[in-house]
């Protein structure tokens, strides 16, 4: 029985709406994590009688025809871009991206990923860097005798040393953007790869047009909202139930045609 197969399609595909519903709900508190959802598609139709086909020798045609479909699957699962609430910290080195824009950090293999999460740290050289110790790039390094640090809405990272009346210029964080953020790949530790779909990166300052600017001692909350990711995750529930109760009635139904007696 065809709808054996349809609604197992269904439950499978509602199972992958949880996990990433679930995924969404665990990073709640993740520094700059964007929400995923998942979209599906229907699959192939079964053709029992086309529709425009000529119905008798006079040309009638069927207007509707019937098409019987075989399920759903996956058809993607994008991530959602919006921006995040800035929460403040405390910590000069945090810094939140209002508007575009992400972090660009170098990997031990040399490549560059990018972020939006900016809770930073320094490391025993001074240089800026991720919770996993991967440089900010460009590279941008605090004098050991510093005893204030100020990023301006446009990046520019700059010192005060005891006994200097002046601040001192260190450093310039340079955000990057993308055609298609969207087309970037996860790959864990809030880093993102660049792709054949996200297109190249464009360097740029913050503050310059399609760039947006950086808040010090801020980090960007995740754009997860508990209300939405409960009531997607009891919808996508109700759904798997009644795929299931589907295939119940389907198997109630092929008992009965096996129990029948000529």
């Amino acid at each position: 029985m065809r709808a054996l197969r349809t609604a197992a399609s269904g439950m499978a595909a509602q199972q992958l709406n949880v996990e990433v519903i679930s995924n969404n709900i665990a990073n709640m508190n993740t520094v700059g994590f964007k929400k995923q959802r998942a979209e599906f598609q229907d699959l192939l139709y079964q053709n029992i009688e086309r529709m425009g086909a000529q119905s008798s020798s006079q040309g009638n045609v069927v207007p509707t025809g019937i098409q019987v479909g075989a399920g759903v699957k996956a058809g993607a699962v994008y991530r959602i871009t919006e921006q995040g609430t800035p929460q403040h910290t405390g910590n000069p080195y945090d810094m939140a991206i209002d508007g575009k824009g992400f972090f660009q950090v170098t990997l031990p293999s040399g490549e560059i990923a990018y972020t939006r999460a900016g809770n930073l740290q320094v490391n025993p050289e001074g240089q800026m860097v991720t919770d996993d110790g991967y440089l900010l790039e460009p590279a941008v390094t605090i004098p050991q005798d510093a005893v204030d640090i100020i990023i301006s809405k446009s990046g520019l990272v700059q010192v005060t040393t005891a006994g200097q009346a002046e601040p001192t210029t260190v450093g310039q964080i340079e955000l990057a953007t993308f055609f298609n953020e969207a087309g970037l790949e996860a790959i864990g530790d809030n880093l993102l790869l660049e792709t054949a779909a996200s297109g190249a990166a464009t360097i740029g300052a913050p503050g310059e047009v399609g760039f947006g600017q950086i808040l010090q001692s801020y980090t960007e909350a995740s754009n997860v909202d508990a209300v939405s990711e409960i009531s997607a995750l009891i919808v996508a529930q109700r759904a798997y139930e009644m795929n299931s109760k589907v295939i119940s009635t389907a198997d109630e139904m092929l008992s009965v045609a096996a129990q029948v007696k000529s």
